[in-house]
């Protein structure tokens, strides 16, 4: 069994097999999680209500500038990662940061575009490292570590403000 909260409601995905009774139980038994993932739902969602969304032609400035900033910073990062990588795209994701595909072609989230310089520049050394390994092993993040040793910052910004820039952008 599983539970989550969406829209501020618990949400438990369980086998058809299990009872209505074991299914209370697990509720029961995870009720102050519930309430503590429901608070801080509201609190994101209070917080993020006077976020200014870009207007299409902010958006469409932002997208310009952010083909010419993500490119140079996968040049610059791609030599000290010590890979090469494919085409390099930027779009709306609702999900992701970035992306980085099989044949080494990489995505990035114009959201990042809103972010601290340092931000931006870990989520693209974390795609080029995915062109060594296509995992989160150790190695992996050993590498990511190696070129930006204070990644963890950058990791907690985007978990702290990225719902922020990312309703800033439209995308949420």
């Amino acid at each position: 069994m599983a539970i989550g909260v969406k829209n501020g409601e618990a949400v438990v995905r369980a086998p058809y097999s299990v009872s209505k009774e074991e299914i209370e139980r697990f509720v029961s038994a995870n009720a102050e999680w519930v309430a503590r993932r429901i608070a801080e739902q509201r609190l994101k969602e209070e917080k993020n209500k006077d976020i200014r969304v870009l207007t299409e032609a902010e958006l469409a400035e932002l997208k310009k500038q952010a083909m010419i900033v993500i490119p140079a910073r996968v040049r610059c990062y791609a030599p000290m990662v010590g890979v090469d990588y494919g085409r390099v795209t930027v779009r709306s994701q609702k999900t992701r940061w970035g992306s980085c595909s099989a044949r080494g072609n990489l995505n990035f989230n114009i959201s990042l575009m809103r972010a601290p310089l340092a931000v931006l520049d870990y989520v693209v050394i974390h795609e080029l490292t995915h062109r060594k390994h296509m995992n989160h092993s150790k190695e992996f993040w050993a590498d990511v570590a190696r070129v930006m040793p204070e990644y963890k910052l950058a990791e907690k910004w985007l978990k702290e403000h990225g719902d922020e820039i990312m309703k800033e952008c439209g995308v949420k």
